[in-house]
């Protein structure tokens, strides 16, 4: 045998132990991903490369949006009884990751229904509306506008079944409450990020507080004063659903190690306003002399300043 056929014979079992090294990968990737999910729309999301693997951030955000979908998923079967159409507005939706995985996860085989994306950043939406008319999403709309001020949007239907925020940061958050109240949703989906306000309010306040309450040490350090502001803006958000006629669950996303932005906020109208949420809310706002920052964020009367 000549040396040629020598080393074309050797490389042969390599090339085959690679090939089945990619099939295996290949394999343990597509068990990973939901039951029916496109692989085209992972790769146009960029979140399978075009040889359909994943990175360790990609990993991480499919996680996340598939541990979201499992608790939108049974509340979405509800909505849809009855030959209803449910429609969905996804606050704050970037790339519309969410959106997107949930059409074609739910409301692709479901045959009806729509979802709203809305995101501020004019470029994100035009990329959206271009993947959803090349894939043939034709129930899926985007609009260029700040969350807030799609509540007075006429182009938005005036009922909204269910309103999801992943990852909306600030006040943000607050406006997509704010706007699943004005459209009467059935449910509220919210996973919170960057709360700021609180925060700021507790640092101008806070040599008053520490010198009419020992309680004020939880958040006399910035680090404490960040973390503090971020837990009672989900604490006041909780209550004011729940004023509101929802019942509440809180709980975890994903594990810690995907995602520091983690707390999960699942709202369900159940039309039973409690009188006791709203008067802790208020207790609270006045608790930590937050009512002149925040009242008006829940219907509150702005109290005159002293």
């Amino acid at each position: 045998m000549s040396t040629a056929s020598k080393s074309k014979s050797a490389r042969k079992p390599d090339i085959a132990k690679h090939a089945s090294k990619a099939e295996a990968a290949q394999a343990a990737v597509l068990a990973e991903l939901c039951p029916g999910q496109s692989i085209e729309l992972l790769k146009e999301l960029h979140i399978l490369t075009r040889d359909g693997m994943l990175n360790q951030d990609s990993r991480r955000k499919l996680k996340q949006v598939y541990h979201l979908y499992q608790f939108i998923e049974p509340v979405l079967q509800e909505l849809a009884a009855n030959d209803h159409a449910p429609t969905l507005a996804d606050h704050g939706a970037g790339k519309s990751y969410l959106g997107f995985i949930l059409y074609d996860l739910f409301f692709k085989a479901l045959g009806r229904g729509e979802i709203y994306g809305i995101e501020w950043r004019g470029e994100l939406v035009q990329r959206s509306q271009e993947l959803a008319a090349r894939l043939g999403f034709d129930r899926m709309k985007f609009f260029n506008l700040s969350v807030a001020a799609s509540t007075q949007s006429q182009e938005m239907p005036d009922r909204i079944d269910m309103v999801t925020a992943l990852h909306a940061c600030d006040t943000a958050t607050d406006d997509a409450i704010a706007f699943g109240l004005e459209k009467h949703a059935r449910a509220m989906v919210l996973v919170p990020c960057c709360q700021a306000e609180v925060a700021s309010c507790l640092r101008q306040n806070k040599a008053l507080q520490l010198s009419r309450t020992p309680l004020a040490e939880l958040w006399r350090h910035p680090i404490h004063t960040r973390e503090m502001g971020s837990q009672i803006t989900n604490v006041l958000r909780c209550l004011y659903l729940e004023a509101s006629g929802y019942q509440v669950i809180v709980t975890e996303l994903v594990g810690w190690e995907h995602s520091m932005k983690n707390e999960l906020i699942l709202a369900r109208y159940t039309g039973q306003k409690k009188r006791s949420a709203q008067e802790r809310l208020v207790a609270i706002l006045q608790e930590f002399g937050l009512e002149q920052s925040l009242a008006h964020r829940f219907g509150l009367p702005t109290p005159a300043a002293s």
